[in-house]
């Protein structure tokens, strides 16, 4: 992954840009315009010396940066992130799509007029070992008028304020080691004292119809990318706030980035970045940096290169797992993001993944075909017909009409990668999704276009997807015409799936897993099934459930999972298709707040799934309606109390009669069928009108109904209260900044970081322990 920099105010010089005016007349030609003056000139010759003059400077540098990405994007190139140093940042976020060319302009031309009539007060650089205490070691001192202006790396901040208190302050710091430096500024920029014009600015700003970013742009404000909606908000505090340019940086290498390329003129920001990584890595900043000359709010130039460190450079998050499996998905990380059902891992959170060069599942479980189809036109049309997302596949054991008419939707839709959960045995729609369109290749090699991710909590169910399907069940797809006969020929020479994801701890079916034992166990499975079909690929085996921490997914990476899949955590993100209440509770939860409690779709079967009880009655009151099914075999069996009970706690006080009719109503529309069999059998229709609940409670929880939230049913695991505590004090405290994409890259580095510092641990190395949050 590659950062593009744009460094700010300081950095300018005679000469700079001078090659790119002449690629893009039509620009230069609009500069000229809405400036009055002639911009190659004053950039290439600089006759009256007016680059030192911020009016001037800061208009010259916005075009010269502008036109040098336009020159990158015009030889192919396309940056992962974006992030420029103060003024720099208006380059960034014109890069990123939020606004076009002449509004840019207009607008750092107006913020260097407003700058330049600042006055009074000034800046100091401060360099040496741990200069980002200088601003706590003057509070001590009692110099209280000086604000941190740049944080720019451990080693480097620059302080503002009145000129008599940066004088003091630069005695006191140098007992203290630290080397200071004045900068040729007229004011205090990037300080409390730039009030009045940030006030002034903000009303320029005002005007401004902002575009959310096209790539993640981070915040000098903030030091993280802008969330959607808050770039007037954020450039109206750029001015007075301090730029938080390490905390970017080190946000960048959390992120995976790997190189970073300086749009501009000058290397200061590359040197920062070496600094960063070097701290990232174990190493301290050099005492060897050169101090900042340049005006205004210029970070230092060049630092010098450190010493080697012991550990080498930062992990790399990409290499966790298999690399086979980011191939075959299209994927950067060996994440995926599973489907909640209900649509609650919705078109906006497969997007998002999908924009990210992620994956997602789209929550199909409990949605009619109809809506399933919407929602595949929708992901195609953001996303394009090469797009890669995946839908679920959830086995409906009571309606096999719904899971044959979901599968011919999928290939129909030429859909390639579906999540199987729940399922307990193989079915005939599934074995149907998997091989329709198999062939053989040019060298005889079986092929299959579809790909089943299967999710399983028991060893016999994970070697029946191990294994080609029996051959009586393809006989019978070919009797049928569902497959041809060299589909089938095929398919009995290629597993069901490729790739197993062990599910435990979860808010799914998973029969009480435990990762440490499963894990293993199917990976073992595996192997065996594998030896006795040599000619077939070895399927990878992931893991899902529990998954909401460094810690933990470093554990399952260690067990030897070849993915990961998040589940629990991603329905507390902005882009989940639940309501805002249950988002609000989910951010409050612990990893002691869920229970097993009785399934909807597995009622009659017993089957169990874990759910929030913090705040809601949901699992009691499912229990006690589950003890009703399994103590009486008609609803006129059922005693007074218990009915009445049920029908003013579960079925907001509608009566059994009321929930009947409705539910006789659905049956006759969808599953005539079904109806049928419930009006021949007293006991078939009492468990139709006690699942009424779980539809209820279900429904209520998806539309934030405050009246009904003590039946809210969550689905989650303790993963959500694992992700909450490790995210405490950090920015993704507050779930509205919780995006999808973010958290798994979050994860998936920090994962990285801990298995390093693991790994040094049992080796006998000596390594401080840290405890990563999700901030650093």
């Amino acid at each position: 992954m590659t950062a593009w920099l744009f460094p700010g105010q300081g950095s300018q010089h005679r000469g700079m840009g001078a090659e790119l005016f002449d690629e893009r007349p039509d620009l230069r030609d609009r500069a000229d315009d809405i400036l009055g003056y002639s911009i190659a000139e004053l950039c290439r010759e600089d006759p009256e010396q007016r680059l030192a003059d911020t009016r001037f400077a800061q208009p010259a540098l916005f075009v010269v940066e502008a036109l040098g990405h336009l020159r990158r994007i015009a030889a192919g190139q396309r940056p992962d992130f974006l992030a420029g140093h103060s003024l720099g940042e208006y380059a960034a976020l014109f890069a990123a799509g939020c606004f076009d060319f002449d509004t840019g302009l207009r607008l750092v031309r107006r913020r260097g007029q407003i700058m330049a009539r600042a006055s009074g007060g000034g800046m100091l650089a401060v360099v040496g070992p741990r200069a980002d205490t200088a601003g706590a070691l003057l509070v001590a001192e009692g110099c209280t008028e000086l604000d941190t202006a740049n944080y720019n790396a451990a080693d480097q901040v620059v302080l503002a304020g009145p000129t008599a208190d940066l004088s003091r302050a630069a005695g006191l710091l140098k007992r203290h080691g630290l080397r200071c430096v004045p900068l040729r500024v007229a004011a205090a920029f990037h300080s409390r004292h730039m009030d009045a014009a940030a006030r002034e600015f903000a009303a320029e700003l005002d005007e401004v119809d902002f575009h959310p970013p096209r790539v993640p742009v981070l915040s000098n404000v903030t030091g993280r990318p802008y969330p959607d909606g808050d770039v007037g908000a954020l450039l109206a505090r750029q001015m007075r706030s301090p730029v938080h340019w390490e905390r970017g940086m080190r946000h960048l290498i959390d992120s995976g980035v790997e190189d970073v390329a300086e749009i501009g003129p000058g290397t200061t920001l590359t040197g920062l970045w070496r600094s960063a990584l070097r701290a990232a890595s174990g190493g301290t900043a050099s005492r060897r940096t050169a101090p900042p000359s340049a005006e205004a709010v210029s970070p230092a130039r060049r630092p010098a290169p450190a010493e080697p460190t012991r550990y080498g450079p930062p992990p790399d998050a990409r290499r966790l797992g298999s690399a086979a499996f980011r191939a075959a998905y299209g994927v950067r990380h060996a994440y995926l993001t599973g489907s909640m059902y209900h649509g609650i891992a919705s078109v906006d959170l497969v997007v998002r993944m999908g924009r990210a060069g992620l994956m997602g599942f789209f929550g199909a479980g409990g949605l009619r075909p109809e809506r399933i189809e919407e929602a595949i036109e929708r992901i195609t049309g953001a996303l394009g017909p090469d797009a890669r997302f995946g839908m679920n596949l959830l086995a409906t054991p009571g309606d096999p009409v719904l899971e044959r008419a979901v599968v011919d939707l999928y290939v129909r839709r030429g859909v390639r990668y579906v999540e199987a959960a729940a399922y307990t045995r193989l079915t005939a729609p599934l074995v149907h999704y998997r091989f329709a369109g198999a062939h053989h290749d040019g060298s005889g090699a079986p092929v299959a276009v579809n790909r089943v991710l299967a999710k399983v909590s028991r060893p016999e169910v994970a070697e029946a997807f191990l294994r080609p399907p029996p051959g009586a069940l393809l006989d019978a797809l070919v009797a049928d015409g569902r497959l041809t006969p060299q589909e089938a020929s095929v398919a009995a020479r290629l597993p069901v799936s490729e790739d197993i994801c062990v599910e435990s701890d979860s808010g799914g079916h998973t029969d009480g897993g435990v990762a440490l034992t499963l894990l293993p166990t199917i990976r073992r499975l595996r192997d065996v099934v594998a030896g006795q079909h040599p000619g077939a690929p070895a399927p990878r085996v992931g893991a899902a459930g529990g998954l909401g921490s460094p810690e933990a997914l470093a554990a399952v990476f260690v067990l030897g999972a070849d993915f990961v899949v998040s589940g629990s955590i991603n329905q507390c993100t902005p882009e989940a298709g639940t309501s805002d209440e249950v988002k609000d509770l989910l951010a409050t939860v612990g990893v002691q707040d869920t229970v097993q409690a009785p399934a909807g779709d597995l009622f009659e079967a017993g089957g169990r799934v874990q759910v929030v009880r913090r705040g809601t009655l949901f699992a009691a009151r499912a229990g006690r309606i589950y003890q009703a099914y399994r103590r009486y075999a008609a609803l006129e069996e059922i005693d007074a109390a218990t009915r009445r009970a049920v029908e003013r706690d579960c079925f907001g006080g509608r009566s059994f009669d009321e929930v009947w009719a409705e539910t006789r109503d659905h049956l006759a529309r969808h599953r005539p069928a079904d109806l049928d069999a419930a009006l021949r059998d007293p006991r078939r229709r009492m468990a139709l009108v006690l699942r009424w609940y779980f539809r209820h409670s279900t429904a209520l929880a998806l539309r934030g109904d405050p009246e009904g939230r003590a039946n809210y049913q969550i689905h989650c695991g303790p993963a959500m209260g694992a992700f909450n505590a490790w995210v405490r004090g950090t920015d993704l405290e507050d779930w509205r900044h919780r995006h999808v994409d973010v958290v798994a890259d979050r994860l998936m580095h920090a994962t990285a970081h801990h298995l390093r510092d693991a790994l040094r641990r049992v080796s006998g190395e000596e390594a401080p322990i840290v405890a990563r949050s999700a901030q650093s």
